[in-house]
């Protein structure tokens, strides 16, 4: 069975707009786990456009299922990680002026610090996790640092708008998943899925093992309630999945 890790980012964005007590991120997360939600993901960004520094501290005190930070590579967010001990961090690269994370992180050009994070992290017990576009040549270095896992960013493969376009990508997708796998990496997905797109990941890309899923729950909560689209969601993954198995 593949693992729902629901990401509440967007609670905290609806927060922010006025600035108050409400929706509570923490809440949101906790009606999540019930549903069936295997963990929970919030992302600290450096700007603190949504979630704040005492979400992810409330959220590791509070939740009974493993919280998984996403966060950038930088000396502050590792210290906070460090004293807060999330079950996994997951380094994402940030710009400040991008509306949400634009693509994977090059982690190329900086083995040397991924490396110092990672020990760090390891040192604490903290999983290491990196996102990444679908490219041999970051899953190879992915290795190289020793994440423990990848995420794979599905973000090109959401927005494709044609069958070409998304059968290419989910092409790149499934060659990097393998890859990953024969490497000795645990493969995860996310960024932009939707009840509507999950399914052919599911059917096309193996050795998936976790995707995290935030906008497309927290929308569709507004108008079915918070439970009922994590429901939807995992019923999605789990007729799925029984499909595939009664084809092999």
């Amino acid at each position: 069975m593949i693992k729902l890790f629901v990401n509440v980012d967007h609670v905290a964005t609806v927060r922010e707009a006025r600035k108050t007590y409400e929706p509570d991120p923490l809440e949101a997360a906790i009606i999540a786990e019930k549903a069936g939600a295997y963990g929970i993901t919030a992302h600290l960004r450096e700007d603190r456009r949504h979630v704040q520094d005492d979400d992810i501290r409330r959220l590791k005190d509070h939740i009974t299922t493993p919280l998984n930070l996403e966060m950038a590579a930088v000396e502050e967010m590792v210290t906070i990680a460090i004293a807060t001990k999330p079950f996994q961090v997951s380094i994402v690269p940030e710009n400040r002026q991008e509306i949400t994370t634009e693509g994977g992180l090059n982690i190329l050009e900086q083995e040397g610090h991924l490396i110092e994070v990672g020990h760090n992290l390891k040192e604490m017990d903290i999983l290491f996790s990196l996102f990444i576009d679908p490219d041999e040549d970051q899953v190879i270095a992915a290795k190289r640092v020793k994440a423990d896992s990848i995420e794979l960013n599905t973000g090109p493969y959401s927005e494709s708008s044609s069958i070409n376009a998304t059968t290419q990508h989910l092409a790149q997708l499934r060659k990097a998943a393998m890859q990953a796998h024969e490497l000795g990496l645990r493969v995860f997905a996310g960024h932009g899925l939707t009840i509507d797109n999950v399914p052919a990941i599911i059917r096309d890309v193996p050795w998936i093992e976790e995707l995290n899923i935030g906008h497309h729950i927290i929308s569709r909560s507004i108008f079915v309630g918070m439970d009922q689209s994590v429901r939807d969601m995992i019923d999605c993954i789990k007729s799925k999945m029984t499909l595939n198995v009664d084809k092999v």
